[in-house]
């Protein structure tokens, strides 16, 4: 447990060192991400951008379990 937490911490600190490179990524505008605006509603569902995710997740845990 301990040894997960702080891996989570490094990587933490990390994605905030380099959030300005970071930002500048088209994460969240990746075609298939579902955007629907009108007059007083908006909806936003990134779906291409969470499987994209979740399969990086997966490869990190994957790797690091072993």
């Amino acid at each position: 447990m301990a040894r997960a937490l702080i891996i989570a911490g490094i990587v933490l600190v990390l994605i905030g060192i380099f959030w300005p490179w970071l930002s500048r990524l088209p994460l969240g505008q990746l075609p298939g991400d579902i955007v629907i605006q009108r007059e007083n509603f908006s909806f936003y569902f990134p779906i291409t951008t969470m499987i994209l995710a979740s399969v990086l997740l997966s490869l990190l845990f994957w790797f690091f379990g072993r």
